[in-house]
């Protein structure tokens, strides 16, 4: 066959091509080095980096280029970028890799993204400064494409009550200390509520109808959530929410805010 005869060259790479790689940081991480002490280390070499800046320095604002490593523009967005995925606890990635994404989202970040922030800080102000209205606030809705811009004032929230208690939405409900599911109903009990059902995301820890879960009652909320739900609870985790359905004294239903047991 033809296919046998042909010879294909034994690969060589080019000479002189310079592949820039994350070495550093991969050296850190294979070195286990404790954060603390790296995030020190850096602390210390700004400092002494900012006591040989001239009297009256100030920063002035520079294009931003990714393809120019001599700018060291994407060595800082990288470390930014990896900061945060470490604290989300996502996958990281090497400079290579953080500049691929930035040059497929710099144009959005320059349209979209920088009006919507505008808006949302704007917003913020006001929320800042206090004493305003919630007429005074705007949700926008926008549409580069067309243009379309929409603004409108937001609706307040729905207002619910019991007793002497008024709650919305937007409110949440917390509770301190590991306590059990009897010691959660009989709190919700002090507020004039009759808890039927106990649920952490889509499993359900709790309900009165269940004659198998009375067994659970004296065990605690953040144990029965970790064997029901599955809940992975890190270490650096407070508090676990769940969602209670209520019933007052003559068996109305009550939708109560999100409950927050703070068990750390």
């Amino acid at each position: 066959m033809a296919v046998d005869k042909v010879i294909v060259p034994e690969f060589q790479p080019k000479q002189g091509v310079k592949i820039v790689t994350d070495e550093k940081a991969t050296s850190i991480s294979s070195a286990s080095v404790d954060d603390a002490a790296v995030i020190e280390e850096l602390i210390a070499k700004l400092e002494a980096i900012s006591k040989t800046l001239p009297s009256g320095f100030h920063m002035n604002p520079i294009q931003f280029e990714k393809d120019d490593d001599t700018n060291f523009h994407m060595d800082v967005i990288a470390g930014f970028a990896n900061m945060r995925a470490r604290n989300y606890s996502i996958p990281e990635v090497d400079k290579l890799k953080a500049k691929f994404i930035a040059g497929r989202i710099i144009p959005a970040i320059a349209t979209s993204t920088a009006m919507a922030t505008g808006l949302v800080c704007l917003e913020l102000y006001k929320a800042l400064a206090g004493g305003h209205k919630v007429e005074d606030y705007r949700n926008t809705f926008a549409n580069l494409a067309i243009p379309l811009f929409s603004i409108a004032e937001p609706v307040p929230p729905k207002t619910f009550k019991h007793q002497d208690m008024s709650w919305t939405v937007w409110d949440r409900w917390t509770v301190t200390g590991n306590i059990t599911l009897r010691e959660l109903l009989g709190w919700l009990k002090e507020k004039g509520l009759n808890a039927y059902s106990i649920s952490c995301g889509t499993s359900l820890l709790y309900n009165s109808m269940f004659p198998r879960h009375k067994d659970r009652l004296d065990r605690k909320v953040v144990d029965v959530a970790r064997e029901v739900a599955k809940m992975e609870v890190p270490s650096y985790r407070r508090h676990l929410d769940v969602v209670v359905a209520c019933e007052d004294d003559d068996d109305n239903d009550v939708d109560i805010p999100l409950v927050s047991v703070y068990f750390r």
